[in-house]
């Protein structure tokens, strides 16, 4: 089983996705592989959501798909069972965190401030997601996170686009980036992949200014 941070260490942009089903999620997961972009979350915001990450999973080679807003205990087992390589969760609670050890999947949990950071770092995570990213201080709040907490690395994500994609991936604290403007609706709607691949090329072309990752 890979570490969270062996995972998020692979691209600089994790794709967020909220996939009606099985149809829509495997053409967008192959574009996105194609355009360079292996690990994808698809957030539990629908009804068909777990039909596409089992379908992902099974039929798309190359790629690492991940549940997101994962919110109660019982929908990390069912992330596992649909073929799910990590989880992601918008904050953290024990319960969350219990049931992500009882999965034995990498989880990444959100944050919003140093306290719930330095929360998570006593549990031994270092790995973060901070959400809502731009509405909690975005840049500059990482920013000055990194002297105090140098052994912790964040995924930012929410209101991040290409160019705040960039901005982010120059601080030393950031390992990747998580963001939906890389796979349109409209795009999916009009099954235009070749346009999700071309902005999928974009985005894992991003370099990224972090050092080595913690390990844990």
């Amino acid at each position: 089983m890979p570490r969270i941070g062996d995972i998020v260490g692979r691209t600089p942009v994790i794709p967020v996705l909220t996939l009606a089903g099985a149809p829509d999620g495997i053409p967008v997961a192959r574009a996105l592989v194609t355009g360079g972009l292996s690990v994808i979350e698809v957030t539990l915001r629908t009804a068909g959501a777990l039909e596409a990450v089992k379908a992902i999973a099974a039929e798309v080679k190359g790629v690492t798909v991940g549940v997101g807003t994962v919110l109660e205990p019982a929908q990390f087992e069912k992330a596992k069972k649909a073929g799910a390589g990590f989880v992601v969760s918008p904050g953290f609670t024990p319960t969350l965190g219990a049931a992500a050890a009882d999965a034995g999947l990498p989880y990444l949990p959100g944050v919003s401030t140093v306290s719930e950071a330095l929360a998570l770092r006593e549990r031994g995570f270092r790995h973060l997601k901070f959400f809502p990213a731009e509405q909690c201080g975005g840049q500059d709040f990482l920013r000055a996170l990194a002297a105090p907490l140098p052994d912790l690395l964040f995924c930012p994500t929410g209101g991040v686009d290409l160019a705040k994609a960039a901005g982010y991936l120059t601080l030393s604290n950031v390992s990747c980036v998580g963001g939906s403007w890389v796979v349109p609706p409209d795009a999916i709607a009009a099954n235009d992949w070749a346009r999700i691949e071309a902005l999928a090329s974009k985005a894992a072309g991003l370099g990224r200014g972090v050092a080595s990752p913690p390990q844990a």
